[in-house]
């Protein structure tokens, strides 16, 4: 038997994870990762942080297996951005968080380049991206402007960090699902685009090369020896890779820190007003599209809940007081603690609870915060749906799903089936599965039964009561 360690790199912990051929989780490493938010809209990391706890996690996991490793595959999250001197590796500035909104006025300073950034790369221009982000870290950092000038300069997404400490120094590349992140990439092309580049200031020659999603990414060197690095992946992607393969027509979602709608389009970049046309996957040159709706804020809320607000200790505790009332007593959650992403779009928003009265218990805005979380999900697959009547199933990861009481709501919401794979940690199997791809070395996986959770009555009240509280709070803004 040989594994393949797939390092995930998270929002707020970095993991690696060995997998068997049939998907069993031999052994597994995590570390907390800490989010910094030195001002209300501001979310980053520190650099160094990345690459330590990922070092921390690969290196107590070689400890630990005593059987042959054949690869690395790394998955990462997407759009923080990061800027480092190449000669030195030393970072420049923070990692700007994907859920960070510190350039949402920048953004609008290319309002009037919207539908041109929106045909070229699939995306809308969001403070989301990558792109502003770098722009941010050059008109901000004294020293970028001589180390670009001296082309001493990287910018990159985690994947591209890891990779260049993972290598020491001797690969700076991206796959083809990061860089498409970016704002900077036309998806139609697969490479950096000029005229883009240059309307955020970012000189191609300090971009990462765009490789295949499986590819040969250099040599982690272990006290094992040295290990090949074969797969790289954005989560989402991975989580879609691990669901569905390459298959279209199937939608999957993850409840993570936010929610991710993704269905795999095939080698057609559908375009819509308002949902993201991104890269599913690039393999042996070709490259699959995808269809996303992005949520800033999703199992994040009930986390906020906890940490932030002290309304419970622990996830079961949240979710027993949640199901102790029979309704919310007329509380909706608007969950925009790092604005709102699909199908809204608003970068500026805040967070609202609506609806509180003497009568209001700590469960009722417990059992809101559940809603909102499958209401959201429900407002983008609506526009799944107006793209196509396709879909009848959606297959959840992530750690909200192993929630059985929110997987039935979502499936009451949604009026969907839902399939809950047997493993639900997607994004590290999906790196796993593409770098042994790279390889032909798993040529037939396994295919587990899912749990299944089938719709019952939609809750017909609870829609239009969210509907309504987004009409009210619209107008309030």
């Amino acid at each position: 038997m040989t594994v393949i360690i797939a390092i995930d790199c998270g929002t707020t912990s970095t993991r690696a994870i060995a997998f068997d051929e049939s998907g069993a989780i031999i052994h597994q490493e995590q570390r907390a990762l800490k989010r910094h938010c030195p001002r209300p809209d501001w979310v980053e990391h520190d650099p160094h942080d990345l690459w330590i706890q990922t070092r921390d996690c690969l290196d107590q996991i070689m400890a630990q297996v005593t059987v042959p490793i054949h690869a690395i595959g790394l998955t990462n999250q997407r759009e923080t951005a990061l800027v480092w001197q190449k000669s030195s590796g030393k970072p420049l500035g923070p990692a700007i968080s994907w859920q960070c909104r510190r350039t949402a006025a920048m953004c609008q300073q290319y309002d009037a380049d919207r539908d041109r950034i929106k045909a070229k790369t699939g995306l809308l221009l969001d403070p989301y991206f990558s792109a502003t982000k770098f722009k941010w870290h050059c008109d901000t950092v004294s020293d970028i402007a001589a180390l670009m000038h001296q082309k001493d300069i990287c910018f990159g997404t985690v994947d591209s960090w890891l990779l260049w400490h993972l290598t020491n120094g001797d690969t700076f590349a991206t796959d083809i699902t990061n860089a498409s992140r970016t704002l900077l990439v036309n998806i139609h092309t697969g490479d950096y685009d000029a005229d883009l580049c240059a309307m955020f200031g970012i000189p191609t020659h300090s971009l990462p090369r765009i490789m295949n999603s499986a590819d040969d990414y250099g040599v982690y060197t272990s006290a094992k020896g040295p290990i090949p690095i074969h797969g790289v992946l954005g989560d989402q992607q991975a989580a879609l890779f691990a669901h569905c393969g390459r298959r279209s027509g199937v939608i999957k979602n993850t409840y993570g820190t936010g929610l991710f709608v993704m269905a795999n389009t095939g080698s057609t970049p559908i375009q819509s007003p308002d949902l993201l046309t991104t890269v599913a996957i690039g393999i042996n040159g070709t490259v699959d599209y995808a269809l996303e709706g992005s949520v800033f804020t999703g199992m994040d809320l009930l986390r906020w809940l906890q940490e932030s607000m002290g309304l419970v200790t622990s996830p079961n505790e949240a979710t027993r007081a949640a199901m102790s009332v029979p309704d919310n007593g007329g509380v909706t959650i608007i969950p925009a603690l790092s604005g709102l992403g699909a199908p809204h779009w608003q970068p500026h928003a805040t967070g609202c609870i609506m609806g509180l009265t003497q009568h209001t218990q700590k469960a009722h805005i417990l059992r809101a915060a559940f809603e909102a979380i499958a209401l959201q999900v429900n407002d983008i697959v609506a526009l799944f749906r107006h793209e196509s009547t396709a879909w009848s199933t959606m297959i959840v990861d992530g750690g909200g799903s192993v929630n059985d009481w929110l997987m039935q709501l979502q499936a009451d919401i949604v009026q969907l089936m839902i399939q809950r794979p047997p493993c639900i940690e997607a994004t590290a199997w999906g790196a796993a599965r593409c770098a042994a791809l790279w390889t032909n070395h798993w040529p037939d996986v396994p295919d587990y039964p899912p749990t299944l959770f089938e719709p019952m009555a939609r809750p017909t009240g609870l829609l239009k009561q969210w509907n309504h509280a987004f009409l009210q709070y619209h107008k309030g803004m």
